[in-house]
């Protein structure tokens, strides 16, 4: 896919309803906001030991760890270590290198891919992280202090299944006619291997199983099998349970009624001789208790008529 019609884009603008991409951005910004500020007050209460206690105390319920058994005592960091950075580098470089490939791929795909991409990236890569941690034993002895933290795993997945959609797309046009995505995700990821230490295999083996979750999301997307169903229909699910306007719920109708001073219009029949002969004979027998309302009425009209 070397371009694509500009007609067919959808300007992506920080107030757009459901912009994935800012609304991602911005829980890891609010979440490293708020983990700065307990560093800060750990600071400032604890002076010199300040730091040192905020990642001894807090840092490691929300970064996930290496060793499979204290994971067991705080399973939740299989999900919250994602959206956790330490430092204002790294949150700083994620963000940029998310907004670099995730405004491409939104803007390509719309906005309910990128998130559930991001998420399978990041627990691809975790998965990865704990089985290359856990298994090889000269790795295991060094895992009590190695923790997984940071939105890198999902970038990657984003920035490899973005290249997979339009390798050709072109970013920088006035450069020669721009640069292809695919070299730039190229650099990426060399970048980004490189800054991870030599000595912690297993980040990077989370980070090349996440750039394999990227390649194999957009691969059977372009198959029609769209991985992110599932995640998007439980998310539409759980927002739906306490939305009274969601689809499928029944609204219940008002019902009105009137007051009215003269009785409701009544269609009458025509009667005809024979049927008056026929309730005058019926009175005859079992006597004018017997009528019906109907009868009473013919006879009535027969009456009013002169027919009687």
């Amino acid at each position: 896919m070397a371009y694509y019609s500009q007609q067919n884009r959808k300007k992506l603008t920080v107030g757009a309803d459901g912009n994935a991409l800012m609304n991602l951005i911005a829980i890891l910004l609010m979440v490293f906001i708020i983990f700065a500020f307990i560093e800060v007050v750990y600071t400032f209460t604890f002076a010199k030991e300040g730091s040192a206690r905020y990642h001894a105390e807090v840092f490691p319920y929300m970064a996930m760890p290496a060793d499979f058994r204290t994971l067991l005592s705080r399973p939740w960091t299989f999900l919250t270590h994602p959206f956790l950075h330490d430092g204002v580098l790294p949150m700083l470089s994620a963000a940029l290198w998310l907004w670099a490939f995730g405004y491409i791929y939104q803007d390509l795909t719309g906005y309910r891919k990128l998130i559930p991409l991001f998420l399978y990236g990041s627990y691809a890569g975790a998965i990865a992280f704990l089985l290359i941690e856990n298994l090889i034993p000269s790795l295991h002895a060094g895992a009590g202090n190695l923790m997984l933290l940071g939105a890198g795993n999902g970038v990657m997945a984003i920035a490899v299944a973005t290249a997979v959609l339009a390798p050709n797309f072109r970013i920088f046009p006035m450069i020669r006619g721009g640069i292809p995505l695919w070299v730039l995700t190229v650099i990426y990821a060399i970048i980004d291997l490189a800054t991870i230490p030599y000595t912690a295999p297993g980040l990077h083996a989370a980070r090349i199983a996440a750039a394999a979750m990227g390649f194999v999301f957009q691969t059977q997307a372009s198959r029609d099998h769209d991985w992110s169903a599932p995640l998007n229909g439980a998310w539409d699910w759980l927002t739906n349970l306490f939305n009274p306007d969601a689809p499928g719920k029944r609204a219940r109708k008002d019902e009105l009624y009137y007051k009215a001073t003269v009785p409701p219009y009544r269609k009458q029949g025509n009667y005809t001789q024979q049927r008056v002969d026929e309730i005058l004979d019926k009175i005859n027998q079992k006597g004018f208790k017997s009528l019906t309302e109907e009868e009473k009425e013919i006879l009535k009209r027969a009456s009013s008529d002169g027919n009687i």
